[in-house]
């Protein structure tokens, strides 16, 4: 096998086998795995390339109990969520209710995690003010695709993480108070939070990650015409 096979099939069995995790053992993770783990994060593409991100670490202990509480709190938001949605075709009844095992003892142990990341972008310099009316109209319309320059940095830290023997989930409902969360980590206005990570070693085990079909979620050309492989 070549040198380029054995990478790729390296990066396979990361994609295949990081799935998220939210118990976490109390073990230190060393700042040089987590820096490694960040590098890995800015490899990842943006926007125009303006590499407008920021990553914050919070290793404090108060800090990660206050961004814990505020979690918890928007648990109760989720679960009213989650109160009025059905469950999804692919889960059994059992699976669902391992699912939602993992997800619960989340809520109440964010704060334990023994590290917690949190990917911002930056906004960029000048407003719609500024722009041609077409363009601010277009760019307001766009405005989803925003999360585009930030994501893919995301899943690099998610697959660096399964790499170091790490585990991590990308969670996302502490924006439902994310002024108080800015305020916690002294973050300026000009700077978004995307996502609440958090990492350590895992208390369970890694993958494989179980998906339905591509064929049920890939299309050839038109809606409703399977992609066949």
């Amino acid at each position: 096998m070549s040198e380029t096979e054995k990478h790729e099939m390296e990066l396979f069995e990361a994609i295949y086998s990081a799935r998220a995790i939210r118990r976490f053992k109390p073990d230190p993770v060393p700042d040089e795995i987590i820096t490694k783990v960040l590098d890995a994060a800015i490899r990842a593409p943006s926007g125009s390339n303006a590499q407008s991100w920021l990553f914050v670490v919070v290793k404090d202990a108060d800090k990660r109990r206050r961004l814990g509480a505020i979690y918890q709190k928007a648990s109760k938001i989720l679960m009213g969520l989650y109160a009025n949605r059905p469950r999804a075709v692919h889960f059994t009844e059992d699976q669902y209710k391992i699912f939602m095992g993992s997800v619960t003892y989340l809520f109440d142990h964010m704060g334990d995690a023994p590290v917690l990341i949190l990917p911002c972008l930056k906004s960029a310099p000048g407003g719609a003010g500024e722009m041609p009316p077409e363009v601010a109209a277009a760019m307001k319309a766009a405005s989803r695709t925003q999360s585009a320059s930030i994501y893919p940095a995301v899943q690099n830290i998610i697959l660096a993480c399964r790499a170091f023997g790490l585990g991590t989930v990308l969670t996302t409902i502490h924006a439902f108070f994310e002024d108080e969360v800015k305020a916690i980590l002294g973050l300026p206005p000009e700077v978004t939070t995307y996502a609440l990570m958090p990492v350590g070693y895992p208390k369970g085990k890694f993958g494989p990650v179980k998906r339905v079909p591509v064929s049920e979620v890939a299309c050839l050309d038109s809606y409703g015409t399977p992609w066949r492989a």
